[in-house]
């Protein structure tokens, strides 16, 4: 009984969260809270984007493989490993620039800023991967 109403409490908290997210204004945020998930919200449509263009990146690679002969191929594979080396990159990137507000109010904002400009950037050289921006 206990288990499920902390759950339920859970449950009500993240319902309270998204609600309040969803009723703020993200270009007249002046609470560093607000801030703070306006800018974690603008790196989940940034991730958004990426994940989108993410999966027309590999169709290319798949497709420049299939066009090799096979101790040519590999493009794939490339892409792949580059991509896992970025997001670590890019996470601990961020982290470090967090470290200009660390403990205090300000630190989650810098971090999700800097994770929505760089994953913004990522998005822009894998279109110009696929063959351009306008993909």
């Amino acid at each position: 009984m206990r288990r499920s109403g902390l759950a339920v409490l859970l449950l009500l908290a993240v319902s309270a969260r998204a609600a309040a997210q969803d009723d703020i204004d993200c270009n007249n945020a002046v609470a560093q809270q607000d801030m703070n998930l306006c800018a974690e919200k603008d790196f989940e449509a940034a991730d958004a984007e990426l994940n989108k263009v993410w999966k027309e990146a590999r169709k290319a690679a798949k497709a420049m493989d299939a066009e090799q002969r096979d101790e040519l191929k590999g493009a794939d594979k490339a892409l792949l490993a580059a991509q896992r080396s970025w997001i670590g990159y890019r996470d601990e990137e961020c982290v470090l620039d967090g470290f200009e507000a660390r403990g205090g109010s300000m630190g989650p904002m810098l971090v999700s800023a800097c994770m929505a400009e760089m994953t913004r950037a990522r998005a822009k050289e894998l279109k110009e991967f696929i063959g351009g921006e306008n993909q």
